[in-house]
């Protein structure tokens, strides 16, 4: 397909390499553009405008009142309390023996480096040892998807202000409760088996200061939340304008197919009466300003 000039539609020969058009003379490299720029900074203001309101709401969900800080520290402690004792266990066998607690760090190891998945397979399999070990099984996954499910509260926090930030905080505070009930439930149960079936070697299997402090830490979590979204976080949302028109304004005259060289005229009367105020307001400090300094100079006199 033949290039053609910008202005006036000729078609140009591959002869036709400067830059001025053959037929009309204008020069094809700058015409048009100061639109082009005008066009350019058009969408750079309109997407900072699209962007701005969601900054907005990140500052108010973390910062926005004493409410959001006091809900950032209380989503931030149920994972201190992981580091606690979370549940403690004891046996005693012919040359073996181990007495301790169980947190998230030993937790870590167990799953990452010493946690032998064929044999856990197997056992779980067993006619005896296997419903013992489903209830301990589901207890550690409860446990280790509660933890994750805090983390990924913590990170939503950002949503918070959103338009589902409340539903997706509520999903979160409420599965996790459930979760942690559901793993201390059946670590009693595991501990209950586990202690009828071997009664001379397993001497304490209980359940930590740390796994009910972890419970009661995200209950609170969940109620700082449920505080939060009944008083209400206020937004400020910082003013956006397009070529000084209203963010608003602008994307509702785009919406409704309004000319460009409309929206031109009202930028171009937008930008006249600003500067137009702050030609005067420069005026009316000017004026004080001279004002002052004749009250001062006859001061001195």
């Amino acid at each position: 397909m033949a290039a053609t000039c910008p202005k006036c539609g000729g078609k140009l020969k591959l002869t036709d390499w400067r830059p001025n058009c053959p037929h009309c003379g204008v020069n094809m490299v700058y015409y048009g553009m100061e639109e082009r720029l005008l066009l350019d900074a058009d969408k750079a203001e309109a997407e900072h405008a699209r962007t701005q309101p969601r900054i907005d709401r990140l500052k108010a969900a973390f910062v926005g009142s004493k409410l959001a800080i006091a809900r950032i520290v209380f989503s931030v402690l149920p994972i201190a309390a992981l580091f606690l004792p979370i549940a403690k266990f004891a046996f005693k066998a012919p040359y073996v023996g181990y007495e301790g607690s169980v947190n998230a760090i030993s937790i870590y190891n167990l799953v990452s480096s010493h946690l032998d998945f064929d044999s856990l397979f197997s056992m779980l399999g067993s006619k005896v040892m296997g419903p013992m070990f489903i209830f301990y099984a589901v207890s550690l996954v409860c446990l280790l998807l509660s933890a994750v499910g805090v983390l990924l509260h913590l990170i939503f926090l950002t949503l918070a202000c959103s338009p589902k930030g409340k539903q997706r905080n509520y999903g979160f505070g409420i599965a996790n409760i459930v979760l942690v009930i559901v793993s201390i439930v059946m670590f009693f149960l595991f501990s209950g088996k586990v202690t009828a079936l071997f009664p001379s070697v397993v001497t304490a299997s209980s359940v930590g200061i740390g796994a009910y402090l972890y419970l009661a830490l995200l209950i609170a979590s969940f109620v700082v939340d449920v505080i939060c979204f009944t008083k209400g976080i206020e937004v400020k949302y910082k003013p956006c304008f397009v070529g000084n028109i209203p963010a608003d304004e602008y994307f509702q005259l785009v919406k409704d197919g309004v000319p460009l060289d409309q929206i031109r005229a009202v930028m171009a009367e937008r930008t006249a009466a600003k500067e137009a105020e702050e030609a005067k307001k420069a005026a009316e400090e000017a004026a004080a300003k001279a004002a002052e300094e004749e009250k001062e100079a006859a001061a001195v006199q």
